[in-house]
Order: C-alpha cells, then structure tokens, then sequence
C-alpha cells in the first residue's frame, strides 16, 4: 500500500473522474473511495482514462451498514466492483462499526471469506475504536490489516494509534490535515513551514508520515495534487515533530464511532 493517497471525499462522478486521471498522471498510485461518497463510478472512470495498468494501482472502498453480513459483504464488494469497472479490489473496509446493530463481527466475517477467495487482497476497518477491534480479535481470532482513522495533530487518537502498533495494524489518516484552513493556518504549523521552505499541508502531512500513518489527503484542486505528493525529501527534527504533536487540546470537532456511522 503506498504510503500516499488520494482522498475523494465529497467529490462527486464528473469531478472525481478528471481528478483521479490527473492524480495518476502526478504520481500517485493509491485512489480511496467509498460507497456513501457516491462515487466509485466517477473514481472508476478516471482510472481508465489515465491509461495505467491496473497492476500498478491500489484501489480501496469502503461499505455502508446495510451489508453488515457475510452475505451481505460479497454483495457490496460486487457492487463496488461493478461501479469500479474492476474485477478485484486491493482493499475493502468496513466503513463504520455501527455498534448499535451489533453487526460489525459478521461483517468482518464476510472480509475475511472475501480474502479467502481472492477477489479482496487486502481487508480492514474504518473508525473503529479498540474496543471494537479487540471484539473482532475475541470473535474471530484475526485482526485487520489497516484502520483508517480520523486524525490529525489536532485529533491524535493515541489509543487507537498505539494498539495499531501493538497488532501490527497499519493506521491510515483520513482528514489528515484538517478541517478548512484552520490547522493549516495554526501559527506552530506555519512556524514549521517556513523553518523548512515547504507548505503547511507538506508539514503537517510528513509528520504523519514520520510516525508510520498512511495518508489520504483529498483535494480537487490539481495544483495541489504535486504537492502533497512532495513529502519524502525533506524531514521534522524533533523538535519541529514536538511542536506538531501538541496541538491536541481535546477541542477539535472528532468522530465517535459510536455515535455515528452510515
């Protein structure tokens, strides 16, 4: 799995076509898409219309509540696919635990049957807490291989980061620069970039990078795309990485997996 992607939340079909062929063309190889983004189809189309090899690609999706089921699991892989125009995924995540429907164990069990027969190569989680996770690990005696997570320096979830770590879970970072502007514009970010010459997204994404996240950093914007691919020639000294990782006052608006999911 590359260790930067392409965000495509909230682009809609048209947008995310043209930005997903002229991200490929920037360099990057991994697209994150989803079901409720409501478009796997525009993604999709923008991978055939770059011209890639579909080998050189990694292609992750995600799955709504209603497939938490074993069945239910290989209907939505299915349905991704088709609106995908591909006939395998690199990499299926159950989008939200929705521990209200009690539900989320026998969708793992449906990834797992998925791995088994090959049309998934990589299974995981999204927004899932360690208690979620540990139930997976008592039920079935397997964990995933990566849950994407909110986080940022200003929402830094070191419960979740630091079981990761300990079971080999790979964290990836969604919304890993923020909301808006306002992280980008915090003045610790803005003194780091120009310590460094680089842009403030490239600060605050390198220092994800640094302590082992994977990040999905969205925009539609093409001229961004270059730079937030930009992240492997420069590097946080500790202090700089310090001043990043005190950000988090508890403030910041954060996701609770168990109050919400779709």
């Amino acid at each position: 799995m590359p260790r930067v992607g392409l965000g495509t939340f909230p682009m809609d079909d048209a947008i995310v076509e043209n930005i997903v062929a002229q991200a490929i063309e920037a360099g990057y190889r991994s697209i994150d898409t989803a079901e409720n983004y409501r478009n796997e189809g525009g993604v999709g189309r923008g991978i055939r219309a770059s011209g890639i090899d579909r080998k050189e690609l990694f292609v992750t999706t995600k799955f709504n509540a209603e497939w938490h089921s074993v069945d239910g699991v290989g209907q939505a892989a299915a349905r991704s696919m088709q609106l995908l125009g591909l006939d395998y995924l690199d990499q299926l995540l159950i989008h939200w635990p929705n521990p209200q429907n009690d539900r989320y164990v026998e969708a793992w069990r449906g990834l797992l049957a998925l791995r088994d027969e090959g049309l998934v190569r990589s299974i995981g989680v999204s927004n899932f807490k360690v208690a979620h996770l540990q139930r997976l690990l008592d039920e079935t005696g397997e964990l995933p291989e990566v849950n994407q997570i909110q986080l940022n320096p200003y929402v830094q979830r070191p419960d979740q980061v630091e079981f990761g770590r300990q079971h080999d879970i790979v964290t990836v970072s969604w919304s890993p620069i923020g909301k808006g502007r306002e992280l980008l514009s915090d003045p610790a970010v803005k003194s780091v970039a120009d310590e460094l010459g680089r842009s403030p997204a490239q600060v605050v994404l390198r220092w994800h990078l640094q302590q082992g996240f994977v990040v999905i950093p969205k925009t539609s914007n093409p001229a961004r795309l270059p730079e937030n691919i930009a992240l492997f020639d420069f590097e946080l000294n500790d202090s700089q990485m310090a001043a990043l990782s005190a950000l988090d006052d508890g403030s910041a608006d954060r996701a609770d997996s168990d109050a919400f999911g779709h």
